[in-house]
């Protein structure tokens, strides 16, 4: 287990690392051009938060157009990945990293080149089946699957509410909506992953939304030394042991 001095820097805490597990937030991916959501001209400054819950997703067919309006305004950026994507991504392809948990829905991990990535909220990258009339924030769906695209191209041959091809169910986008059950299977695999790390590296991160809030407090339990990289102070950097208060791409790049 790492145990880095009181006065350790980020380059000695990342070097004494050898299975570095990374958390990262909304901050990575603003650098690269994704608007966040609760900041000032974040989405929410645009979208009713209140509206977009799975079960309004469900009882409107307005909510479900909204959403895809808010996935193509998403996908407009034309989001690449930034330095800190890139670093992170080099850490694990030598070996230091086991891996990464992520609170973004925009899969610049994987385009930069990063193999074990555990998506919490899911992805915006591709849409899912969840049936005809899900209940108790479950989706209930046949399986379909299908790039995000597939969605955009039915509504631009003019079919406003895509339906599933299979099972006529309702289409979404495969990230999770306020009030929608959390994923287990990517609970299990961000769990295994803290199991196998000696240290954690949060990237981005306010550290203010659960589940993820408290899996730095989860591993700092467990004995691992922490880290924090973001603009901004988050209500954990009194438990870390290196804060760092500057941009991803800066400080990993």
């Amino acid at each position: 287990m790492v145990d880095p001095p009181a006065d350790a820097t980020l380059a000695d805490f990342l070097r004494r690392a050898e299975r570095l597990l990374v958390l990262t937030g909304a901050g990575i991916s603003t650098e690269s051009g994704i608007p966040d959501f609760r900041s000032p001209g974040g989405v929410w400054t645009r979208y009713d938060p209140r509206q977009m819950t799975f079960d309004r997703y469900v009882e409107s067919a307005e909510v479900r157009a909204m959403s895809w309006a808010m996935r193509r305004e998403f996908f407009a950026a034309g989001a690449r990945p930034n330095r800190g994507h890139l670093a992170i991504a080099a850490m694990e392809a030598e070996g230091r990293s086991v891996g990464v948990i992520t609170q973004n829905i925009d899969g610049l991990h994987q385009e930069a080149g990063s193999q074990t990535v555990v998506e919490i909220h899911g992805t915006a990258r591709t849409v899912g089946c969840i049936g005809r009339r899900p209940r108790w924030g479950t989706p209930d769906g046949c399986g379909f699957s299908a790039d995000t695209t597939w969605a955009f191209q039915r509504i631009d041959e003019g079919d406003p509410d895509p339906a599933c091809p299979t099972c006529g169910g309702l289409v979404k986008s495969a990230t999770i909506s306020f009030g929608q059950a959390m994923d287990t299977t990517s609970m299990d695999a961000a769990a295994e992953l803290m199991a196998r790390a000696d240290a954690m590296l949060v990237v981005g991160s306010s550290l203010q939304v659960h589940p993820v809030a408290g899996m730095p407090v989860d591993a700092v339990d467990r004995g691992l030394p922490l880290a924090i990289v973001n603009r901004e102070p988050t209500p954990l950097d009194h438990l870390a042991d290196v804060v760092v208060h500057g941009s991803a791409g800066d400080v990993l790049g």
